[in-house]
This record gives structure tokens, C-alpha cells and sequence, in this order.
């Protein structure tokens, strides 16, 4: 039974029971009698005003729910002047304009996720709970039309949550990713699609190039002190007529480089990149003294002077010897070529804090290009390929040498390894 129909009957009996009360007990005195009845009357009148009052809140909650129920969010009510069903309008009213602006953020949002998945340049496939396809956008409709058995073969042995690169035919790479999400409780999975053939092209284009402009690099790095010492040599013929042993040493010192070279370049191509270290006990101070004599002439070509600070006694690292002359060579030539004439570098040994310092007071590094400077094929030489410092880094990263290149006071930059 109703909350309504036991109200209404509770007052009905109530009032029945007062009229044959009062009918018994009155009888005789009919004026009493009729008094009583006039306050029954009156009873009945204010109950049934007192029921409108308290069914009218009721009637609000009813056709607000009826309205929420139908997804009609436009429905207000007016206030009536009573305060406790006003507190109760006010509150639906408010309820009904968040519940209003909430569905239009929603029907916006998926507008705008629908539109994006359908204009994606990616190929998206949505299932649905039972791993069926439940959407696909153009793009992968495209990807599969080209390659009908990727769905069914390759796509379903990848994990959720994981990607996976394919290639197909031996020629298409695809970039697939498996992926969930929470939609009305239950779990669905997306796949996302991306064809990188191109992209994988030039990747690997740009590594043949790379490679190949590291080892032209290296190779010239190697014949322009060789052949500035080669030349010297024949322009000075009163030199061989001498016991100088300058030039002799000059051509051992060419010799060894071409051989080390020689390794260097048979193992990058072997490896395509650089040789994993080999690590020995070497000399650094011995090393320094050697390179100093390989760049002699190249420095002496533009007036620039090398000056020594190294430890009398040998000084031991572990370090591969090949790779570490290569990279001091790279350091030394862009501190020459740093220099326009009537320079120094500096070349010391920091015992103490087991440091290698390279110091010129060439021109030095600004600031717009400090932060780009190690980074591959970056250059300020015009006819630069920005091969030199790449290299260095990859060897001193090798070999777990931490390193920096810092103008400090204008014209004073200084290369640190920090051994």
C-alpha cells in the first residue's frame, strides 16, 4: 500500500470514529452535538490542506526523477514561497544544470574523439568485450586492405600494453601498439597502427651516411698531418743531408698513425660502428707526446705552438690506445683550427684530480652553440659535417670518461676528461 492511501485512510477512519463518538456522547444535547460536528468539519479541511502541503514535495521528486529517467535535463521548477519545498527546488534545480553541462562536456568530448579518431593518420581498431572489432577508422581500414592477414596472424601475439615493429613483404615496417582502456566498468583493447616505412628508410639512410662520413672524416683527419709532414720533408733537401733525427722521427710517428688507422678503420667497418674498447694499461703522457709530434706541422702551418705539462714519469691509464689517439687527435685539430694565427694549446696532466686538459686561447665557444656542440653533425665551420666531437663523445662515453668543453674567461677554452 501507498505511503498516500495510508494517510488518506488513517484520516478517514480518524474522523468516522470522531463523528459516532460524538453523535453517542452528545445526543442528548443537540448544540454541543453540532459544535462538535462544525470542529470535525474543520478537522477534515485542515487535514486535507495539511496533505496537499506535504504531497506537493513528493510530486516535485516525482516528476523531477520521471525527467532525469527520460534524459530531459531542460526540466526547473518554480519556487512556491514555501521554504522547505523551495530548499528542496533549489537543490533539484542545481542538480539539474550540473547534470546539464556535464552531459554537454561528454557529448563534446566524444564528438571530438570520434572525429579524431576518425581523421587520425594512424589506424585505430577498437574492439569490444569480446575481442570482436567494434570500430576501425579509415586509415587502418586502408592498412588492412593492403595486408588482409595482419589482424588475424601478427596482431593477436602481442601482449596488451606493449608495441611491436613488422615487417611485412619484406618491405612495409608497421608500428603496432596494444593498448586498454575502462569503458562502463569493463575492460576493451585498442590497437593503434602506424605505418614507419619511410621513416625506418631514412633512419637507416642517415646511419650509411653517417658511417660513411665518420670514416671520410677519419681518414682525412689522418692524411692531412701525414702529408703536411710528407711535404715538409721534401721541401727541406738540406735536411736529409744532415744527423737531424726530426724528420726520421716525423715518419715513424706517420708510419704508426697510418697503421693504428689501418685497425681502426678495419674494425668500424667490420662492426659498422664504433669497435667495443679494447682495454689495456697504456702511457697517456706517452700518447700526448706522440699525437704533439703527429700535429707538429699541422699547428706549425698556422703559427700555433704546443706546450707540454706532463709528468715525468709514465703516467698509466686504462683506455684503448687506437680510440683515445683518435679522439685527442679530433680535439687538438678543432683547438688549431679554433686558433687565426700566433696561438697555444696546452696539453697537462692533472695528477691530482686525474684530469687530461687541452687549453688554446683560440676564439672560443658562445653560448648560442654551447648546448648544441656534442651533438651529431652539429658544426660552426662552414664546410664542417659535424663528425669530430661526435666521435670524441662516443669514445670517452666508451670508455666511462666523463668530459666538457668550456670557454671560461674570453679566450681561454678548455676540453677536461676526467679520467
Amino acid at each position: 500500500m501507498k505511503l498516500k492511501t495510508k494517510y488518506i485512510l488513517f484520516i478517514v477512519i480518524l474522523h468516522l470514529i470522531c463523528l459516532v463518538m460524538s453523535y453517542y456522547i452528545f445526543e442528548k444535547n443537540k448544540v454541543i452535538f453540532m459544535i462538535a460536528e462544525v470542529f470535525i468539519i474543520i478537522s477534515v479541511v485542515i487535514s486535507i490542506s495539511l496533505y496537499r502541503q506535504l504531497i506537493s514535495p513528493l510530486t516535485y521528486l516525482k516528476q523531477g526523477i520521471a525527467a532525469i529517467k527520460d534524459r530531459d535535463f531542460n526540466v526547473k521548477f518554480l519556487s512556491t514561497g514555501k521554504k522547505e519545498v523551495d530548499e528542496l527546488v533549489d537543490v533539484y534545480n542545481r542538480m539539474i544544470d550540473e547534470l546539464r553541462t556535464e552531459r554537454t562536456k561528454q557529448e563534446e568530448q566524444h564528438f571530438f574523439l570520434e572525429k579524431l579518431v576518425q581523421t587520425s593518420p594512424t589506424g585505430i581498431i577498437i574492439l569490444d568485450y569480446d575481442g570482436q572489432v567494434k570500430q576501425i577508422n579509415p586509415k587502418a581500414t586502408e592498412i588492412l586492405n593492403t595486408n588482409p592477414n595482419l589482424l588475424d596472424t601478427q596482431i593477436k601475439d602481442i601482449k596488451t600494453g606493449t608495441s611491436k615493429m613488422l615487417r611485412v613483404d619484406g618491405l612495409h615496417t608497421y608500428k603496432i601498439q596494444k593498448s586498454r582502456f575502462i569503458d562502463r566498468g569493463f575492460e576493451r583493447v585498442f590497437i593503434m597502427l602506424e605505418e614507419v616505412t619511410a621513416e625506418i628508410f631514412a633512419a637507416e639512410k642517415n646511419v650509411y651516411g653517417k658511417v660513411i662520413r665518420m670514416m671520410a672524416h677519419e681518414v682525412n683527419n689522418t692524411i692531412g698531418p701525414v702529408n703536411s709532414i710528407i711535404n715538409t720533408a721534401l721541401a727541406q733537401k738540406n735536411v736529409w743531408l744532415t744527423d737531424d733525427d726530426q724528420i726520421e722521427n716525423a715518419m715513424k710517428i706517420a708510419v704508426e698513425r697510418n697503421q693504428n688507422l689501418n685497425i681502426f678503420m678495419r674494425n668500424f667497418a667490420n662492426l659498422v660502428k664504433l669497435p667495443d674498447v679494447n682495454i689495456k694499461k697504456i702511457d697517456l703522457a706517452s700518447l700526448i707526446r706522440s699525437v704533439a709530434k703527429l700535429m707538429h706541422f699541422a699547428a706549425l702551418e698556422k703559427q700555433v705552438t704546443f706546450k707540454l705539462d706532463l709528468p715525468s714519469e709514465p703516467y698509466f691509464i686504462a683506455a684503448d690506445m687506437e680510440q683515445m689517439e683518435q679522439a685527442l687527435i679530433n680535439v687538438i685539430k678543432n683547438a688549431i683550427e679554433a686558433i687565426d694565427g700566433d696561438g697555444k694549446i696546452i696539453l697537462s696532466i692533472d695528477t691530482t684530480n686525474r684530469a687530461l686538459l687541452i687549453i688554446d686561447n683560440g676564439k672560443g665557444i658562445s653560448n648560442e652553440h654551447a648546448a648544441e656542440l656534442f651533438s651529431p653533425f652539429f658544426s660552426t665551420k662552414k664546410d664542417g659535417q659535424g663528425i669530430g666531437l661526435t666521435l670524441v663523445r662516443e669514445i670517452l662515453l666508451n670508455h666511462g670518461f666523463e668530459f666538457s668543453l668550456k670557454t671560461w674567461p674570453p679566450g681561454v677554452t678548455t676540453f677536461q676528461i676526467k679520467l
